[in-house]
């Protein structure tokens, strides 16, 4: 999983957090839902909104938003994660609880 170090590069590449989000998600409404604002995945990565799962199991917010873990901690109950939206360009983030379900994007060293 990638650093927030790792993630931050990756954000200042694509052009800053108002416009990475776009960047990184899937085109069009098929997966998304509308109006999957600012998304021309230009950096080929097709991101899907695959919500999340809460610690009873049930799923939230799919085809809104799609979170994925960084490996650094925020403290022993929480870690940093980076989240986009249908409504957003933005990649945001946050840090939330780690029994939370969210995805993982893996890195190649």
């Amino acid at each position: 999983m990638p650093t927030d170090i790792e993630w931050t590069t990756l954000i200042t590449y694509l052009g800053g957090k108002n416009d990475a989000g776009g960047k990184l998600k899937e085109t069009r409404t098929i997966h998304w839902k509308s109006p999957n604002t600012g998304a021309t995945n230009e950096s080929g990565f097709t991101a899907l909104p695959s919500g999340s799962r809460a610690t009873n199991g049930s799923f939230h917010f799919v085809g809104e938003g799609g979170t994925c873990w960084s490996s650094m901690e925020y403290d022993a109950s929480n870690a940093w994660f980076r989240s986009l939206t249908y409504n957003y360009s933005t990649l945001t983030n946050f840090y939330g609880r780690k029994q939370v379900g969210w995805s993982v994007r893996c890195l190649k060293d």
